[in-house]
Order: C-alpha cells, then sequence, then structure tokens
C-alpha cells in the first residue's frame, strides 16, 4: 500500500480474495530509508490505517494486520513473498513516470517473489472465467495449479489456453507441409492429455481448453478481455533459463486489460 488509486485498487481485489479463500490479510507499506521524518513516518502509518479501514468496511470476514517497514520497496516485498500466499499490487505506484503501464516495483517483485504475484489493473468487471496458460513447462503446471484454486473459490471454469506456434522451416524443404502436420498434431496430442488429467484431479471445476496456432501472449492477451484474471508462469519453455521473467509473461503483464498473476515453483516445487 503506498495510497495510490493502483495500490486502492490492489486493496480490494485482495480483500476479496482473501475472503473467497478464507486467508488473512497483511497490510504492508514499506518506508524508504531517507524518509526518516516524523512528518513521512504520520503518512505511512496513516496509508496503513486508511486501508485497514477500508478493508472493514468491505469484509467483516478477513483478520487483517498492518506492517510498516523501512528499506528498499522491491526487497521488502520479496521478502514478505517467502511467507505469503500471495503478494497482491498494483499496476504502479506514486513514484515513477504516469505514462508508464507497470511501474519497476510492480515488475521487479514479480521477476523475485517467492510467491504468485497478482498485478491488478482493469475495471474490476466480471466476466466468469479464469484463464491460465500452458506450455508444458515446470512453471506451467504451478500457474495451473493455482489457476485451478483461483477458479475453485470463484464457482467460475477454468479457460486453458495453449498456443502452438508452427516451427521454423524453410518453405522449400521437401516434407515440410508433412513435418508441420505431424507437428501439430503431436503438440495438441500432448496439450490435450495434460489438461484430461488435470480435469481428472480437479473434478469440481469445469475446465474447458482453447488451442490456437499463434503466437502464446497474443492469446493470452486476447482471452484477458473477457477474463477476471489470467494466470501465467513466470517463464515457460522457450528463452533463457537465467530469465527471472520470460517473454510471455513479462508482455502479458504489460499489455492485458486485467488483473494477471505469475506464478513461479517455490523451492520446494522446483
Amino acid at each position: 500500500m503506498d495510497g495510490s488509486a493502483p495500490s486502492t485498487e490492489a486493496l480490494d481485489w485482495a480483500a476479496a480474495d482473501a475472503r473467497r479463500r478464507r486467508l488473512d490479510l497483511r497490510l504492508v507499506h514499506v518506508r524508504e530509508q531517507s524518509r526518516f521524518t516524523r512528518e513521512a513516518t504520520d503518512y505511512c502509518a496513516g496509508t496503513l490505517e486508511a486501508a485497514r479501514e477500508r478493508v472493514r468496511a468491505l469484509t467483516n470476514d478477513v483478520e487483517v494486520t498492518t506492517e510498516l517497514l523501512a528499506g528498499n520497496v522491491i526487497e521488502s516485498l520479496v521478502g514478505e513473498s517467502a511467507s505469503a500466499d500471495s503478494v497482491v499490487l498494483g499496476s504502479r505506484g506514486l513514484g515513477g513516470f504516469a505514462g508508464l503501464v507497470i511501474g519497476s516495483v510492480s515488475m521487479g517483485v514479480a521477476g523475485h517473489a517467492s510467491s504468485p504475484v497478482v498485478i491488478v489493473r482493469g475495471s474490476g468487471a466480471q466476466h466468469g472465467r479464469v484463464v491460465v496458460g500452458d506450455d508444458g513447462s515446470p512453471c506451467a503446471q504451478v500457474a495451473l495449479a493455482y489457476a485451478a484454486e483461483q477458479a475453485r473459490a470463484r464457482g467460475v471454469p477454468l479457460q486453458v489456453t495453449y498456443a502452438w506456434q508452427m516451427p521454423v522451416t524453410p518453405s522449400h524443404a521437401a516434407g515440410y507441409s508433412a513435418v508441420r502436420a505431424s507437428s501439430c498434431e503431436q503438440e495438441l496430442r500432448l496439450a490435450a492429455e495434460r489438461l484430461s488429467a488435470w480435469r481428472e484431479k480437479n473434478p469440481d471445476i469445469e475446465i474447458v481448453d482453447e488451442q490456437v496456432v499463434g503466437h502464446p501472449a497474443e492469446a493470452l492477451i486476447k482471452a484477458a478481455e473477457t477474463a477476471d484474471l489470467v494466470v501465467v508462469g513466470s517463464r515457460g519453455l522457450g528463452g533463457f533459463a537465467a530469465a527471472v521473467l520470460g517473454s510471455v509473461s513479462r508482455t502479458v503483464l504489460h499489455q492485458a486489460v486485467c488483473p494477471v498473476a505469475v506464478v513461479r515453483p517455490r523451492p520446494r516445487q522446483a
């Protein structure tokens, strides 16, 4: 919480999520080391108290605690994530440039937190579905688990989106069409098998699939137009293993019009 409009949107989202999933809610404000004046301390404390009162006005079913921390904002919130179910942030805060879609704090926490990070942006319109991207990677598996929990708590269907891109092969290569068709068939079959396993493990959730030919980020951004939440793994099968956020996750964070959850395996899940 920093008192900005985006952080208030995040507060409302977190309060509703905590109520649905029967979780406690911890409100954190981080005071940077350079701001140790009495006026700054009073402002920080007031920001937290106003946030607490807002949650109380929204719901009586959530236990709320507050914490005023001093230090680097990203490092502090990443530290909080180690013992959190989720970290929820607005798309951007009071600092930085107003024209940015995602602020540096939100992007930094999403790239390094241990827990899922939800970046809240959008009008708050309810469409009645949760969307998750699947590419068969370990990150996608934990993203699917988180998305299933969100769909269950909301009582809405879970849409699993799998986007398959055509392999880059010279157009004049012999047998190109046959190879492409065979590869496509195999990829779609594997995706269907993964989804079948998830249906068996989650019989209480309506799970639907969307298989498209195209870029995964584009498919998820399109799906976000009619989703309450889009869930992505921190990175997928492509790209560099050392990257904290893959290109798909980063693009979806910047362009999706609804809240986005970025999920990575915790150390014990890796």
